[in-house]
């Protein structure tokens, strides 16, 4: 076969390709963007967007930090937290039901303790956060969706039918050498074109198809700073948020449970 007449049918085929892969993209990138805007409008909530963080900035710290802002709790030196006056008032609440479930844990103490040993063995505490979290997430939009593009064998097919129609091509280009620099120039593009094509298979994923666009609200939590009360704790009282990071390191009782030795009790190894 003329290397001219393989140009004028690798070439189209080739545009035809990834002016699909061209139309397909752009329709995501459209229903990403919607998401998007739908996303930007909805204000979520901080606890909700914090709860992926690492210790020092995920949502059980921001609501410790928001006892200590509404003077509901104090935290030592040594990082254990204990109810004020007003913390053991059972009216008093903190406004948001994960600073309350905390506080719930606290006045269910009757020493104070660090931030981490409620997270790690209250099960009340750790119930409470799951389904705050569980019926926010449920009262969410639904991420986008991509359309309906079930091919099945018929997919499957059209790959197996361009891996067939590569091959033929190549051996029609390495059948015969060509003659004159229009048909060395025909030749160049086929060649180019298969490469293209074979690149194309790259792309082709089925998976991609079901699985949609990437979901805006699930990227949200890298995109918000810290919470607003670890940023205001830390802006208005270092030494605390200072201390509620020592909190979080410590996971075992002392012998006395938290509560602080009387001057001139001998400890345990002075006896």
């Amino acid at each position: 076969m003329a290397p001219i007449t393989l140009a004028c049918v690798v070439l189209p085929a080739t545009a035809l390709l990834y002016g699909l892969l061209g139309l397909r993209r752009r329709q995501d990138a459209r229903r990403y963007r919607v998401a998007s805007e739908r996303c930007a409008a909805l204000a979520v909530d901080p606890y909700y967007v914090a709860a992926d963080r690492w210790w020092p900035e995920d949502d059980t710290q921001a609501a410790a930090a928001r006892l200590l802002l509404a003077g509901l709790a104090t935290v030592n030196h040594r990082g254990n937290l204990s109810l004020t006056a007003e913390g053991t008032d059972p009216a008093r609440t903190a406004g948001h039901p994960l600073p309350d479930a905390l506080l719930a844990a606290l006045r269910r103490r009757t020493a104070p303790t660090a931030i981490d040993n409620i997270a790690l063995r209250d099960i009340a505490f750790r119930t409470a956060r799951q389904d705050f979290h569980t019926a926010y997430r449920a009262g969410l939009p639904s991420p986008p969706s991509a359309p309906r593009r079930e091919l099945g064998c018929l997919g499957a097919f059209g790959v197996l039918l361009l891996i067939v129609e590569i091959s033929i091509i190549c051996a029609a280009l390495l059948d015969s050498a060509p003659r004159g620099p229009e048909q060395w120039a025909a030749a160049a593009a086929t060649a180019l074109a298969l490469i293209a094509q074979i690149a194309w298979l790259g792309h082709y994923d089925p998976q991609r198809d079901t699985a949609g666009p990437s979901d805006p609200l699930a990227e949200r939590p890298a995109q918000v700073g810290l919470h607003p009360a670890l940023a205001e704790l830390a802006s208005q009282d270092p030494e605390s948020a200072a201390r509620l990071r020592t909190s979080r390191m410590r996971t075992r009782r002392s012998r006395n449970r938290g509560r602080p030795r009387r001057r001139g009790t001998p400890t345990g190894s002075e006896a």
